[in-house]
């Protein structure tokens, strides 16, 4: 009884109101036909025990493509707040689904030896992220997870998948 009770205060103290944490993950993005990779940053916010809010900001790296002699250019960002819902499964992992909203940014530009073609465009759509992740503990403050969200965007749905780290303070 008590082994089972210490148990259960060490998984209890996982995720506790107030708890925060920082860190950056490696990002790959897919939709629309386009797949890059990226970098990410992020900061989380315990609510409640189970309700945790997380602020992402993730940076795709360009996706060029030349035909001839015209470039074309593609790159994208993503700023979203998620929240999670953290089911403990025990004292070293954590599962959560995720539902949030967001802004994808996407900038495109076409260059060419002729001056006349060039050109560049950006868009900036609203959209909303569902998915889930895991969290594993390496530490009590070393935190290594995983996630994939769909992010639905009126022009641009995008397949987000990240592997990351968190240290928590």
């Amino acid at each position: 009884m008590l082994v089972a009770a210490t148990a259960f205060a060490m998984n209890v103290s996982a995720q506790e109101k107030g708890d925060m944490a920082a860190g950056g993950s490696v990002v790959m993005g897919s939709g629309d036909g386009i797949n890059n990779f990226g970098i990410g940053a992020k900061f989380q916010y315990n609510v409640t025990k189970p309700v945790r809010l997380e602020g992402s900001f993730t940076y795709f790296l360009p996706k060029d493509r030349g035909i001839i002699s015209i470039k074309t250019s593609l790159s994208m960002w993503d700023l979203s707040v998620t929240g999670h819902y953290l089911f403990d499964m025990d004292e070293k992992f954590v599962l959560y689904p995720l539902a949030g909203i967001g802004i994808l940014g996407c900038i495109s530009s076409m260059e060419s030896d002729l001056d006349e073609y060039n050109y560049s465009d950006s868009s900036t759509e609203f959209g909303v992220n569902l998915g889930g992740g895991i969290d594993f503990k390496l530490s009590e403050t070393l935190i290594l997870n995983g996630q994939i969200k769909y992010f639905l965007v009126s022009d641009w749905n995008r397949l987000i998948i990240s592997a990351g780290v968190v240290y928590r303070f």
